[in-house]
């Protein structure tokens, strides 16, 4: 839609190396597929998985939808390569992405049932029923021979339109409108009605009949360009718009705009997913898209055009999509049956900057080229305002400290550059049993950059379900200038006077400072909090990043080259890896990208050893405890152990910041000097939960 080759030419190697690294993992080459759980794939409690003994997980197979995913990235590598000049990966790429799609039609293909099944890597048993490796889903097993097992999942392939044509491939399509199969007043449902195992759930997560929002968005995709391809015997142009309301209507709860994890078919009810914290949060619907590219028809093809293909009806009066960015160009496309709506005459209309470049009598295929643009030469001092204060790379800097942060709230959603006001919300940092009158935040850039805003996102909860969060009496924003902390706008109304759900926007003299702090002042009774602090200035792109400060002594940034420090621990989960703990990353994110826990663990506590290599002498570590508010906590408590040569000891006068450990931040210890070989951190468990760390360092400043 943009286009950024310099962006393309910088991603194009990772992107290749990510690929290469599902092949070698997940590739069975005398097959030539790849095999995925149903879980992995995202449809927990399935069909398939029903059948083994891990219902949740399900076992490998050999999924329409993954290698459908994994065809469209081979295709856009080589079409990436071509762009770049590299003759050798394209060509490469493309043999790949054509064997992976010759593979998905030959063998997931089930002429019988006319659809595209998943396949059992490998034969699987349950409850006395075996299932045969590399046969379809109900080709073998306790329902062998059933006629349906069909999942919406057999319409990814058209998502990105992978199939060849002239092979029948569209019969597929003539369940979508059917009641005794996909269709459904807010459906499709993810299974056939009459499936033996379809099955609604009042619980997470059963992708085996609920409607699932981000999944009926596929299906949608892929019957847009089914129908803007041609194909008009099996489904309609009236079947898509039908579909389309039916989502529409489905975004829905108690009348107002909502969308959760999945839905119940009939009756449009999300109860029982959409609990707290759980998915109303989700970004699960790509309905947007679906009427600008499907409905209304704007398909991209070149910087420099696209093509106008709606599959609006007709009937309707008029329409409108207007203002659409398009490679730097404002695009718009109207259709005024009558030509009284919109002033450009009757038909289909598209504009350009605000030109008339096309029309069309009637809804009908429509290509358009882009009349030329004279693009302003490229000024290398140009400054675009930027949030110095985010942070999601996992960078030392920008870094966040505080005076007291409540349990189950973290300064590491301060900078993650989302704001959210739902009551409770994850994202968020609060005072919530402070002793103190007014409580600080400091932002530490790491280094000096000239700021001339600071947004100040306030939280208040309005007394709902029992909490003291308010938006404070007020609030003192000061930069650290010449060694000193200086107020900025002392008189401005959003510090005097704060307001609770939007943003505080303080703007100011651009002044230049490495880190600055926020004060509030708790109003009588309640606690204040915050759910994001931006900072902004105007800069040069690419923004330099804030070196970390030398000396960490527990820093391995490439073990496999490095043997020391290197790092052990008493147990590691198997979603995890050990190395992360003290490769320089840090990730607050709820996901195991870049963690040790010790989850799973049967031990009531573990720990965490840094093995230095030599006698090296310490005074401080600084803890980034993960926290995802389930199987992995922040500990009850942790202790620092130094190794004496026999034996490990407590390191003496052991001083921690904050006093009780608080996941989703960091949490500092300092002690009297030691010196020894090795140091670990023993964390005794929350109850049920695990500990684990995102990064340890070490220091002796």
């Amino acid at each position: 839609m943009h286009g950024d080759d310099g962006f393309t030419v910088a991603l194009l190697p990772h992107l290749i190396k990510n690929y290469e690294a599902w092949e070698q993992r997940h590739f069975v080459a005398e097959v030539g597929l790849f095999w995925q759980t149903g879980h992995d794939d995202g449809m927990e409690y399935n069909i398939n998985s029903r059948q083994t003994k891990d219902i949740l997980r399900g076992a490998p197979s050999f999924r329409p939808s993954f290698n459908t995913y994994m065809w469209a990235d081979a295709q856009a590598i080589a079409r990436m390569a071509e762009r770049t000049g590299d003759v050798e990966t394209a060509k490469r790429f493309r043999a790949k992405a054509d064997a992976l799609k010759e593979r998905i039609q030959a063998l997931l293909w089930d002429p019988k049932r006319e659809f595209f099944f998943p396949m059992y890597r490998d034969a699987e048993e349950r409850d006395g029923h075996k299932i045969k490796a590399r046969t379809l889903t109900y080709e073998s097993g306790q329902f062998a021979e059933d006629p349906h097992g069909r999942e919406l999942i057999g319409f990814v392939p058209w998502q990105f339109n992978m199939l060849d044509e002239n092979k029948g491939y569209e019969v597929a399509w003539k369940k979508i409108m059917d009641r005794d199969a996909f269709y459904a007043d807010f459906g499709p449902s993810t299974v056939e009605r009459h499936d033996p195992l379809f099955l609604l759930k009042n619980s997470c997560c059963w992708w085996s009949g609920q409607s699932w929002p981000y999944a009926t968005t596929q299906t949608l995709k892929g019957m847009a360009n089914l129908l803007q391809g041609g194909e008009r015997t099996v489904v309609t142009a009236d079947d898509y718009v039908k579909l389309l309301q039916v989502y529409a209507r489905t975004h829905r709860k108690q009348g107002r705009p909502y969308l959760a994890e999945a839905c119940h078919p009939d009756t449009g009810s999300f109860e029982g997913h959409d609990g707290y914290n759980h998915s109303e949060h989700y970004f699960h619907s790509g309905y947007c898209d679906l009427v600008i590219t499907g409905l209304v028809g704007l398909k991209p093809v070149s910087p420099m055009a696209f093509d106008v293909q709606p599959l609006a009806p007709a009937t309707w009066d008029w329409f409108a999509l207007d203002d659409v960015s398009y490679h730097g160009r404002r695009v718009s496309i109207v259709w005024d049956r009558r030509g009284t709506r919109y002033a450009q005459g009757a038909g289909m209309h598209v504009l350009v900057d605000g030109q008339k470049v096309a029309s069309a009598p009637n809804l009908e295929r429509l290509s358009v080229s882009l009349p030329p643009q004279a693009r302003p030469k490229a000024d290398p001092t140009h400054e675009t305002a930027v949030n110095f204060a985010v942070n999601n790379d996992g960078t030392y800097y920008p870094r966040l400290t505080a005076s007291y942060s409540a349990p189950k709230t973290s300064t590491g959603k301060l900078h993650d550059g989302n704001y959210w006001y739902h009551q409770h919300p994850p994202n968020r940092w609060t005072c919530e049993g402070s002793p103190n009158e007014r409580d600080w935040v400091i932002v530490d850039l790491g280094t000096p950059r000239r700021v001339h805003t600071v947004k100040l996102y306030v939280l208040d909860d309005g007394g709902e379900s029992g909490s003291l969060v308010r938006t404070p009496e007020r609030m003192q924003l000061d930069a650290w200038i010449e060694a000193a902390w200086r107020p900025i706008a002392p008189t401005d109304r959003h510090l005097q006077e704060p307001l609770g759900h939007r943003a505080n926007v303080v703007r100011f003299d651009p002044i230049e400072t490495n880190k600055f702090r926020v004060t509030l002042q708790h109003r009588a009774g309640t606690k204040s909090g915050l759910t994001e602090i931006e900072a902004w200035g105007d800069a040069k792109l690419p923004l330099a990043q804030a070196p970390p400060p030398e000396g960490n002594l527990a820093l391995n940034s490439d073990p496999k080259t490095k043997e020391f420090p290197k790092v052990s621990a008493s147990h590691t989960s198997r979603f995890d890896r050990l190395t992360t703990a003290n490769d320089g990353i840090t990730n607050f994110l709820p996901t195991p990208a870049n963690r040790w826990t010790s989850y799973e663990s049967k031990s009531p506590s573990d720990w965490l050893e840094i093995d230095f290599g030599r006698d090296v002498e310490f005074r401080r570590i600084e803890l980034a405890l993960y926290d995802d508010r389930g199987g992995v906590q922040a500990p009850s408590a942790y202790v620092v152990q130094q190794w004496t040569g026999t034996e490990w000891r407590d390191v003496p006068d052991a001083r921690k910041s904050p006093e009780r450990p608080v996941g989703g931040q960091w949490n500092e210890v300092r002690f009297d000097p030691v010196t020894a070989t090795r140091v670990r951190i023993v964390f005794t468990h929350r109850g049920a939960a695990r500990s684990g760390v995102t990064e340890v360092m070490v220091w002796n400043d």
